[in-house]
């Protein structure tokens, strides 16, 4: 249950396309007098060394986050993002990549909120540490639990303010977690319709994602957007990330543009193979789809 660690992802393909979506969000949240609140249901540690042992093990940020450091030409979006991760480091070297806690912290203010959620019995000590580190603002505006986020969600809806972004992005490691996402966001919007809800999915060779996706798409009047970045083609034998997924439930009227101007240019900057490759598709307008 606890095999799982962050780390060893941190910066990769799929945490650049969650992380563009969830700066915006971030943003667009923040360009509003009104306080508001962030939930993460599986936080990790919030910060990560990318010249850490588990970090280099795999080197995904190679594929990731390193591809794009160096580069001018970044759409808006995409840029905004490329601005939070290099504040993280700040002598100009891409050595940290900050987590969903992390690039959520960057956007708070005074009156705003961070609510974490992380089980990884040794994850949720680094997390509370490196919010312990970020100094008395961020430990002051935040809260981390050794909960199970998918039941703990359930106490915060609906948040004192009325506004909330919650990040819904488990590891999927146990197969289950595809239907409790599924259950924890019907449960979620019975609670507090109005929040913004960001799901985040592996692209893996199963039928899980797929058939999460088709449940989510079913639920009765539900605004939604839905953003996917192929890197690779699958392999033969099908293990292995070739993409990833970002389901929005209540977005706001800024994300298409701006995600249908950052996926073309990250499938061209992160392809690996001829099989990169983007998709959105919107509520709204079933039928948009717009492969690159």
């Amino acid at each position: 249950m606890f095999s799982y660690r962050h780390a060893f992802h941190a910066g990769n393909h799929a945490d650049v396309l969650k992380h563009v979506v969830l700066v915006h969000l971030l943003r667009h949240l923040a360009a509003k007098d009104a306080p508001f609140w962030v939930i993460d249901t599986h936080a990790g540690a919030g910060l990560y060394s990318l010249e850490g042992e588990w970090a280099a093990k795999r080197g995904e940020f190679a594929d990731g986050i390193e591809r794009l450091w160096s580069r001018t030409d970044a759409p808006a979006p995409v840029a905004e993002y490329l601005d939070v991760v290099r504040a993280a480091n700040p002598d100009g070297a891409l050595r940290h990549y900050p987590g969903s806690p992390f690039i959520a912290l960057a956007h708070l203010r005074a009156d705003d909120r961070l609510r974490l959620f992380e089980m990884h019995p040794t994850e949720v000590g680094v997390l509370a540490g490196n919010i312990a580190e970020a100094g008395r603002g961020a430990a002051r505006r935040t809260i981390v639990r050794r909960e199970d986020g998918f039941d703990g969600l359930k106490a915060l809806l609906p948040p004192p303010p009325r506004r909330a972004l919650v990040l819904i992005d488990p590891s999927y490691e146990d197969k289950r977690d595809y239907s409790r996402v599924v259950g924890a966001l019907r449960d979620a919007l019975g609670r507090f319709a109005t929040g913004c809800y960001a799901i985040w999915y592996p692209q893996v060779q199963r039928r899980e994602p797929a058939e999460m996706v088709r449940r989510l798409e079913r639920v009765p009047r539900l605004r939604w957007l839905h953003a996917t970045l192929t890197v690779r083609a699958p392999t033969p034998d099908g293990l292995g990330l070739h993409g990833s997924g970002v389901f929005v439930v209540n977005p706001p009227w800024t994300l298409q543009r701006a995600v249908r101007e950052a996926l073309p240019w990250l499938a061209g900057a992160l392809a690996q193979d001829a099989g990169a490759r983007w998709t959105l598709q919107c509520a709204d307008d079933p039928a948009l789809r717009r492969p690159g």
